[in-house]
């Protein structure tokens, strides 16, 4: 194995019921990348996510990090060892502070209130959020609670961070604001993997992509690669995307 190969998900299928939510789906994530996974909706997408950090069970397939096997272990585990999600829908902590909320995540790692205050303001500080530390989560906009949704994850300490759609639903200077910001998580070290609808954000920030349809992959390569692809087009893109590959 290589010594920058930190995820490795290898024919993952997922049922429900009758349903084939995931079939035989197999991607490599390098140290230092930012990968985006896109398709159309019902693709497979989030369960994919949620079977890699174990919110689903993986019914065939393994996901391993880092060389070991992980398939399968309970969620709070596999965020030890370090990958942390984000959520389609944002799951902040409504009746607590922005400043609490990342707490929570602080407390994955330490157990000092001092100290997991400490990270916790240190995180803030890197998101953007620190003003707003004493406000309830109910009170920010949809683009501050995706932050501070992504600012709980991170107060974690994860190697890599799979963020579900943090982009969708914001005007073009928030959107701006959270490639920036996701720019500067892999810049700290942080390896990153995205679920995103957001063309010209994916085209952006990956470094590969990868397709999903009915659950399947359909295929993987950069962003060019991709948006040139006839398949792809077919699939989710439409011929609107075509220039982005110019």
């Amino acid at each position: 194995m290589s010594d920058s190969l930190l995820l490795d998900v290898q024919g993952v299928s997922k049922y429900f019921g009758g349903l084939q939510a995931n079939e035989d789906i197999s991607f490599q994530v390098e140290k230092g990348e930012i990968v985006s996974i896109i398709g159309p909706n019902g693709a497979g997408k989030s369960t994919l996510f949620s079977c890699v950090t174990g919110f689903h069970r993986v019914d065939k397939g393994r996901v391993l990090f880092k060389g070991h096997d992980i398939t399968n272990r309970k969620p709070h585990t596999i965020a030890r060892l370090g990958i942390v999600r984000t959520f389609q829908i944002v799951q902040v902590i409504s009746n607590m502070t922005v400043l609490e909320n990342v707490m929570t995540g602080g407390f994955l790692r330490r157990t000092r209130v001092d100290d997991v205050r400490r990270k916790a303001e240190e995180v803030l500080a890197f998101t953007g959020l620190m003003e707003k530390r004493s406000y309830n989560a109910l009170e920010l906009t949809i683009s501050d609670k995706k932050r501070l949704e992504v600012s709980m994850a991170l107060a974690m300490d994860p190697e890599l961070l799979m963020l579900d759609e943090s982009m969708a639903g914001l005007t073009t200077v928030e959107l701006r604001q959270i490639i920036e910001l996701i720019r500067k998580v892999r810049g700290s070290s942080v390896t990153v993997v995205v679920v995103e609808h957001v063309m010209e954000a994916v085209m952006e920030l990956s470094d590969r992509v990868i397709v999903l349809n009915s659950g399947r992959k359909i295929m993987e390569g950069t962003p060019k690669e991709v948006v040139a692809n006839p398949e792809v087009k077919r699939a989710y893109l439409g011929e609107r995307y075509s220039a982005l590959g110019q």
